[in-house]
């Protein structure tokens, strides 16, 4: 590793770490995968205390992963390992032994440790207790719980309007908390409820709210092993969402025909080495993608007004042969328009926009119009573009076209990217609420809850930059290095007055802060949770609605931990007094208390929630769409107009995307591989087609800085490795956070306000090399 250069603490450090090179992987998991999460597991917790963790994991009598939102089996669950290799590093890395105890903090000064990586930062182990950093402080120092929410407490009630104060929830958070959390900001006056959701799929839910009537995936896991047809579009479930490769391995093994679209051919979706299986072990994988299309980024519009395009002239040709008409006109409204227009566009036209060959894209329609249970699935691919509210309402207006929601193997399925993001959403973590949730509020509690809308991420990072909010709050997650355009953001943590940050363990988020700083050590999802002197339990939904209880059972690694439960509860009681209308004593001694109020103001989706929740392996929420039922203003699904939007760019700029290393989820870094992508040891790479480097005077292995000049602001990452790959000429990919400081905090997407982090505008240019 080369030595470290001081560097803007808010990045990470520009030193490169050692790139080693392989071949591309052709398949997924299999052994290597076994290796590398038991490996993990048992170096950070132990052998004993790592089987533990893994044997409970995911299980109907255990606790939820604390990584993405895969639905578990309705059925019999795996008796070896219902988990997958990202699973076990995200269990691993909670796990583990190590902890930081109050003369690390003393021996460490915030500035030394914000020169480290985000691997380096995380690596490091448990926060152990609450720490306090004073104003003008070189060290965090310990400091009491009591003096923690004293002091949180006396900063919010100097507040001149509850509004100053930004409070943050990551997708980790159970139900419980989550309720609890977004009642206590209501009493306290404001919505400023931020959440992850608006960073990853908050276009999904205003594209399908505004199509469907709810904005969730229609359909269940079963539903995929009945499909004719999966398209998987703008997601790696290989590295993200790694047990999904084993329900589209069943699904094919039923007859389905899975079509891949995405800029990357991934290792995940080519080829699949089932762990738990013989023929896993011994390499006998299946292929999983029947027909992968190579599309550019931002080419998903283009490519799916082709096929709604081409589906209509088959029908036109043939009436009654490939659209499911009946349902057309008995279910949706708006179809006749969105026919005209689309018969406006030439298809070589749209197939040239795309990237695709017009061959390809013929198949994929004659195959379609065949079909009528047809599954999409999409991630963060389609929704962090500007357009991607109306390139997902192209998804729903396929699927209208062909009947193809509302019935078995058939509907929407966009697939969350964190372990209960779906489920704080449905339980009241939005900075938009809606009217019945508030007069439900008001009601049941007897206080007036805020009726004005809150900020958003992207907002809020504008109201701490402006100085318009004072004090920010997150209830878990690595906020700066989740979010964009990581100067301006960081600018705008450190104008805080105070932040304040519920965490598992030490982020880059803790050292880039405001005037004072406070950490707030919880209980992780694996650990046993006895507050109130009981064993208790939380609950999560899934990215299918289902709602299932999580418990943990390990020893929490220090006694000065509290649960997201606990830590909320008390947070009110000190902030809020005795004028408060809710029962915080009684949440914090007995979930069950905050399972019966979000029963009280939800009681059409949570009837005997307490009772439910116990079921093994939990229940379905309500899905209107699953019943072909749209909770529209006229009860029928719609179907979207939306033109093509076209990328000026420059003769020498490129599309670029943020993407995962298979070694990390979200931000939090395990390693410093990407073994299916053929990377180690180094982050600081750019994915770029072999044209693009020669275009530019490059060679494979330059050093390359990376720039955007969004707004007339320009923004830089330094020092990145230039990799040729199999990516569409025009386009290229690196790793975030490390190229968040590209991703500008303006470029948004419509509607959502969800930023752009896969449709950046960059110019590389050869690395100019310091003199001697």
């Amino acid at each position: 590793m080369e030595e470290k250069i001081p560097h803007d603490p808010a990045e990470n450090p520009e030193a490169l770490t050692g790139l080693r090179k392989g071949e591309i992987k052709k398949t997924a998991a299999g052994i290597p995968a076994v290796v590398s999460a038991v490996k993990m597991a048992v170096k950070e917790a132990g052998p004993m205390r790592a089987w533990k963790a893994l044997f409970h994991l995911n299980k109907k009598t255990g606790f939820d992963c604390p990584s993405c939102a895969w639905p578990d089996p309705d059925d019999e669950r795996s008796g070896i390992a219902e988990y997958c290799e990202n699973g076990a590093r995200a269990v691993a890395d909670e796990a583990t032994l190590k902890k930081l105890e109050p003369d690390f903090f003393h021996k460490n000064t915030v500035a030394d440790l914000a020169q480290l990586s985000d691997y380096e930062i995380g690596g490091k182990g448990r926060l152990a207790q609450p720490m306090y950093l004073p104003a003008n402080g070189t060290h965090y120092q310990y400091i009491s719980w009591d003096n923690a929410f004293d002091k949180i407490a006396e900063r919010l009630n100097e507040l001149a309007s509850p509004d100053e104060a930004i409070f943050y929830t990551s997708g980790r958070t159970g139900n419980e908390a989550a309720f609890a959390y977004q009642i206590f900001t209501k009493e306290f006056g404001t919505n400023n409820l931020p959440d992850c959701s608006n960073m990853c799929h908050e276009s999904t839910s205003s594209a399908l709210g505004e199509s469907l009537g709810l904005g969730k995936g229609s359909v269940t896991l079963g539903d995929i092993y009945e499909a004719e047809v999966l398209m998987v579009i703008g997601q790696n479930p290989g590295t993200n969402h790694p047990r999904m490769l084993t329900a589209l391995q069943k699904a094919k093994e039923k007859g389905a025909i899975i079509i891949s679209v995405n800029p990357l051919p991934e290792t995940g979706l080519v080829g699949f080495n089932n762990p738990q299986t013989l023929k896993g072990l011994l390499k006998m994988g299946s292929t999983l993608t029947d027909i992968f299309m190579h599309i550019k980024i931002n080419g998903d519009m283009a490519l799916l007004k082709a096929l709604q395009l081409l589906l209509i002239q088959q029908e036109l040709k043939t009436p009654g042969s490939t659209l499911d008409n009946d349902f057309i006109e008995q279910s949706t409204e708006g179809f006749d328009a969105l026919k005209e227009h689309l018969l406006k566009y030439d298809i070589d036209e749209l197939s040239k926009i795309c990237g695709l060959d017009l061959p390809q894209i013929n198949e994929v329609a004659t195959l379609l119009g065949k079909k009528s249970k047809i599954i999409i699935c999409w991630a963060m691919g389609l929704t962090q573009q500007r357009n991607s509210v109306d390139t997902i309402k192209e998804i729903v207006n396929l699927l209208l076209m062909k009947g193809s929601i509302g019935k078995s193997g058939a509907g929407t399925f966009p697939v969350r990217g964190h372990s209960n993001v779906q489920g704080d959403r449905t339980v009241g973590i939005y900075e938009k609420p809606k009217k019945t949730m508030l007069d439900a509020i008001e009601k049941h509690f007897g206080f007036s809850p805020p009726r004005e809308h809150g900020y958003d991420t992207v907002n809020s990072i504008h109201a701490m930059h402006e100085g318009k909010a004072k004090i920010f709050f997150g209830l878990g997650g690595n906020f700066l290095s989740a979010t964009p355009d990581t100067k301006y953001t960081a600018a705008a943590m450190r104008n805080c007055d105070l932040t304040v940050h519920v965490s598992t363990k030490l982020n880059r988020s803790h050292l880039v802060h405001g005037k004072e700083a406070i950490i707030l050590p919880c209980l992780a999802r694996s650990d046993r949770d006895m507050t109130g002197d009981k064993e208790q339990f939380v609950s999560c939904e899934n990215s299918t609605g289902v709602v299932q209880a999580s418990k943990g059972m390990l020893k929490p690694v220090s006694t000065d931990l509290k649960s997201e439960v606990a830590i909320v509860c008390r947070l009110a009681k000190a902030v809020l007094g005795r004028k408060s209308k809710v029962p915080w004593d009684e949440y914090e001694k007995n979930y069950d208390r905050i399972r019966t109020d979000i029963e009280a103001v939800f009681p059409e989706i949570f009837q005997n929630y307490n009772e439910r929740v116990r079921i093994p392996g939990g229940f379905y929420l309500p899905n209107a769409n699953r019943e072909r039922k749209f909770l529209t203003d006229n009860k029928k699904a719609k179907f979207n107009i939306a033109e093509l939007q076209k990328i000026a760019l420059e003769p020498d700029d490129l599309l670029m995307m943020t993407i995962r290393s298979h070694d990390q989820f979200n931000t939090t870094i395990y390693g410093l591989n990407d073994r299916y992508r053929g990377i180690y040891n180094e982050r600081r790479v750019i994915f770029m087609n072999q044209k693009d480097l020669n275009d530019r005077g490059l060679k494979e292995k330059d050093e390359v800085d990376i720039f955007n000049y969004f707004g007339g602001i320009e923004r830089a990452a330094h020092r990145f490795i230039a990799i040729a790959y199999p990516i569409p000429a025009g386009c290229c990919a690196t790793y975030f956070p490390e190229t968040n400081v590209l991703v500008p905090i303006d470029s948004v997407a419509e509607t959502s306000n969800t930023p752009t982090s896969k449709q950046v505008v960059v110019k590389v240019r050869k690395r100019e090399m310091p003199v001697g």
